[in-house]
């Protein structure tokens, strides 16, 4: 599993662009992912929702109080073996802390494509060390 923390929880000033203005910003995330990685986008699902739940802040070691802009969960590429049982993989971008950390439209498309990257990053098997390393961390 993957998460990608950024900030404690705080006042919620929510300035929302909306669901579906949000959902354009991540299609375009994901149209923007060059070949062959584009083709890995086939084993995962992506997901938005408002915020993570407090299973998924404890089950990555994060206080109630943490803020998620995504999460991969499944099983990464290079985990997986002929014996294995299949496991949805799933990449969820938070759609309320992103817009809330990013209220400038350009801010907040550049740190949705840089999630989805870090999320699929995830999939791909890349752990969070060598992402800061790439700078994608």
């Amino acid at each position: 599993m993957g998460a990608m923390p950024k900030r404690a929880r705080g006042r919620r000033r929510i300035r929302t662009s909306g669901a579906d203005a949000f959902e354009r910003l991540v299609d375009r995330a994901l149209a923007s992912i060059p070949s062959p990685f584009r083709e890995s986008l086939a084993e995962v699902a992506v997901v938005i929702e408002d915020w993570p739940s407090d299973d998924q802040l404890e089950d990555n070691d994060l206080d109630l109080e943490d803020v998620l802009y995504g999460l991969y969960e499944g099983v990464p590429r290079t985990e997986w073996a002929a014996d294995s049982a299949v496991v949805p993989n799933r990449i969820t971008l938070f759609r309320i802390p992103l817009e809330e950390d990013f209220p400038d439209p350009r801010d907040l498309a550049e740190e949705v494509r840089i999630t989805v990257i870090h999320e699929l990053a995830h999939h791909l098997g890349i752990d969070d060390d060598r992402l800061q390393e790439l700078g994608v961390g």
